[in-house]
């Protein structure tokens, strides 16, 4: 099955605005940045999908070799840019590819209750079973973590596991968890490993919302198929948020051959009895976000195919979907964004750079990974 990996536009709206963005870096030298959230409090937190290692290799679902290594973390980030990073949680399992440590998977998403409480998705991008020797805290990847105050882990629910037994959608047990939000009396989780989302209860019990079938869609130029073919394409949910009207709202990045405007925005019942497409014509969905007029806000990691390593082509985008349809592109120059948090003071925060390991001297990747704060209007 189709899993994020390290990346890990036509548009069918009816204009596409272009606005001038506002662009700050507001923190650098990140490890493979990935989804950011706002505590209650209002302090700004990244996950750091980390570098992988030199420990035990094995080959993913995407056919990638990636190395063990115990260097993801959660990190705290300065909405004003004006003190450093620090990592509250370090020493997180991770994977990637060696020796560069590009795209790693590891700590992938974070979110808040509303009295707090943190959950971390860990990502993975295998069977469950595949966990066994691979180093001594392989067992926390492809599960929901609970973070506490004080920077103790809790592990609340293995998703991996109950993919492999449950496999919801047909094709090959494989989880890659990416995707997270509290919601009232339980944890909703975006599989993109599964193209499925999950529910975990208070009580720990997890369940399957809803599953995300392949599509028939047209086959691309580079495969040898007569005119007018089809093969399938994979869904790839890889975000999921709280629309706060009784709605949950999921984006994809769908799987090969990742069509340019083949993305789509779903929104889904609280109990998973209805899921009905909300907005089509996007491209390589990583993250959505609502604001506090209930605009929605998408996170593009790419602009289409590449055909090649990685499979996206740069740049990404962030876009919003107005109220009456149309779509205003507020910034298209990014590099692999991963997470997206909209700020009390109305900002878009954008994790930039988020396949990059850290900042690599004398070139692109001098920053590493970064946050971006992005003026909104």
């Amino acid at each position: 099955m189709a899993r994020l990996s390290f990346m890990l536009a036509a548009l069918l709206a009816t204009s596409a605005l272009h606005a001038a963005p506002q662009v700050e870096v507001i923190a650098t030298g990140l490890n493979n940045p990935r989804g950011l959230a706002f505590a209650p409090n209002g302090q700004l937190y990244v996950t750091e999908a980390g570098s992988g290692g030199n420990g035990r290799c094995l080959v993913l679902a995407d056919q990638r070799t990636a190395c063990y290594g115990e260097t993801g973390a959660i990190t705290r980030v300065d909405p004003r840019g004006k003190l450093p990073p620090k990592r509250i949680v370090r020493g997180l399992p991770s994977l990637a590819a060696q020796p560069d440590g590009f795209g790693g998977t590891g700590p992938q998403h974070i979110a808040f209750s509303r009295d707090g409480r943190a959950s971390v998705v860990m990502g993975f991008g295998a069977e469950a079973p595949a966990r066994e020797g691979v180093g001594r805290k392989a067992w926390l990847l492809g599960k929901v973590l609970q973070v506490r105050i004080d920077g103790r882990l809790l592990s609340v629910a293995d998703i991996a596991t109950y993919e492999f037994i449950h496999n919801p959608v047909p094709g090959g047990a494989d989880s890659n968890p990416n995707g997270v939000a509290m919601v009232p009396g339980r944890t909703v989780v975006a599989d993109a490993g599964a193209n499925a989302i999950f529910s975990i209860a208070a009580d720990r019990t997890i369940t399957t919302l809803a599953a995300f079938p392949a599509r028939m869609v047209p086959a691309p130029p580079p495969l040898s198929l007569p005119p007018g073919a089809t093969i399938p394409m994979q869904s790839v949910p890889t975000t999921v948020v709280d629309g706060k009207d009784g709605w949950l709202y999921v984006g994809e990045l769908t799987g090969f051959p990742f069509p340019a405007g083949g993305a789509n925005v779903y929104r889904v019942a609280p109990d998973g009895s209805l899921l009905e497409t909300y907005a089509r014509g996007f491209t390589n969905i990583v993250a959505l976000a609502f604001d506090d007029w209930h605009r929605l806000y998408v996170l593009e990691i790419g602009n289409g195919p590449s055909f090649g390593s990685p499979p996206l082509r740069p740049p990404g985008r962030l876009v919003r979907l107005n109220p009456d349809g149309s779509r205003t592109v507020l910034h298209d120059q990014l590099f692999y964004p991963g997470g997206l948090a909209i700020g009390k003071d109305g900002a878009a925060y954008v994790t930039n750079n988020g396949v990059v390991p850290g900042p690599i001297p004398g070139g692109q990747f001098a920053a590493g990974g970064t946050v971006l704060r992005i003026g909104l209007d």
